[in-house]
């Protein structure tokens, strides 16, 4: 863990929302295209609960040459907007809605007009850094960290990458040599220490359910 994910702060002044009840927040993180989409939406449907998808944060680049942002590395926990993060997880966190920012991967940068987000009475938070930061981690009820292994990972990006964002499989081996797995190496694998539950990514996702309601259950007594 560097320095900076320990003074990264989670602001709560504005407390909690008049007449709502503080949601349970649950964490998923775990390497890219290890599985912590599926199990997100999956969990998301049965509690139910909205998702905060971490990759809605990445920094607007659009005042930069379409060429230069994609050589920039977006492994790294600086890539994410994190003052904006800070202040829509406090506010969610408060029981208070917030208006999410909308990004075009793409594009590398944000789309026009925002999502709105009510937390109920859970809330998950998914995606790469969602255990990186201390501040963060201390909301969190439940921790997850969906693991697989590096061809895996690999295989899957390259497919999801090729036909959803439009890159050729070249360019998706440069990034991941380049930046995702060496990144995961240093930023996000050590983030597993943290969790609660850690599930695999290649198992069935209603095992990987299963085991995340019962830590649930445990901490609430309930789901």
């Amino acid at each position: 863990m560097s320095e900076r994910a320990g003074r990264w702060q989670v602001s709560y002044d504005r407390g909690l929302a008049p007449g709502r009840a503080r949601p349970y927040l649950i964490g998923i993180a775990g390497p890219s295209c290890a599985g912590k989409s599926e199990l997100a939406q999956r969990l998301g449907r049965m509690l139910p609960a909205p998702i905060l998808s971490l990759d809605s944060y990445y920094r607007d680049l659009a005042h930069l040459p379409f060429e230069e942002r994609g050589r920039r590395n977006f492994d790294l926990p600086e890539a994410l907007d994190e003052e904006l993060l800070a202040a829509h997880l406090g506010l969610l966190a408060g029981g208070r809605e917030i208006a999410k920012p909308v990004y075009d991967m793409t594009r590398h940068a944000r789309a026009g007009g925002t999502e709105r987000v009510v937390p109920g009475e859970f809330l998950i938070v998914e995606g790469l850094f969602a255990l990186y930061w201390e501040d963060v981690r201390r909301l969190l009820g439940t921790k997850v960290f969906v693991e697989a292994p590096d061809e895996v990972c690999f295989e899957r990006r390259r497919e999801r990458d090729v036909r959803e964002r439009g890159r050729t499989p070249e360019s998706v081996l440069e990034q991941y040599t380049r930046t995702v797995r060496p990144m995961a190496e240093r930023y996000i694998l050590p983030t597993r220490e943290f969790a609660d539950v850690v599930v695999s990514g290649t198992e069935a996702v209603e095992r990987s359910v299963g085991a995340v309601l019962a830590h649930i259950k445990k901490q609430r007594g309930r789901v």
